[in-house]
Parts: structure tokens; C-alpha cells; sequence
């Protein structure tokens, strides 16, 4: 079974895209169970308050990742 946990997004970093339902993929700042935000790239209901799956990062991981996209052409 899963836990219980909290989330807070502390900053909206902005949107990637829009689906269904209104459900959009977005950058956030998130902070997990009131520890120190991550970077968080999921979807999310239009009121924040269902989520998919995602990816969370470190600020060290996503500016590997920001160097990784500058290659792509």
C-alpha cells in the first residue's frame, strides 16, 4: 500500500503542454513531504490536486539535462 505524502509547488516554472481534460505537463519547483523543492516535470489536473508520473530532479540533474537539450538540433 501506498504512503501518505505532502506536496507543495513552490514555484511554477511554467507549461510544456496541454492534454486532455485540461491536464497539463509542466516544470515545477516541488517541494516532497516538506523537504528542500526539486525541479519536477509531470502532469497535473487542472486544480493541482491529482498528478501522474513524473521525473524529479536535483539542481545539479537538471542542468545536466539543460546541457543535454542544448545539443539537440
Amino acid at each position: 500500500m501506498a504512503e501518505d505524502f505532502t506536496f507543495n509547488i513552490t514555484q511554477n516554472i511554467g507549461k510544456l503542454s496541454e492534454g486532455n481534460g485540461g491536464w497539463t505537463l509542466e516544470l515545477n519547483l516541488v517541494s516532497w513531504n516538506n523537504r528542500s523543492p526539486k525541479y519536477d516535470i509531470r502532469s497535473w489536473s487542472p486544480d493541482h490536486q491529482k498528478m501522474g508520473k513524473g521525473i524529479t530532479l536535483t539542481k545539479e540533474e537538471a542542468l545536466a539535462l539543460k546541457n543535454l537539450l542544448q545539443t539537440i538540433e
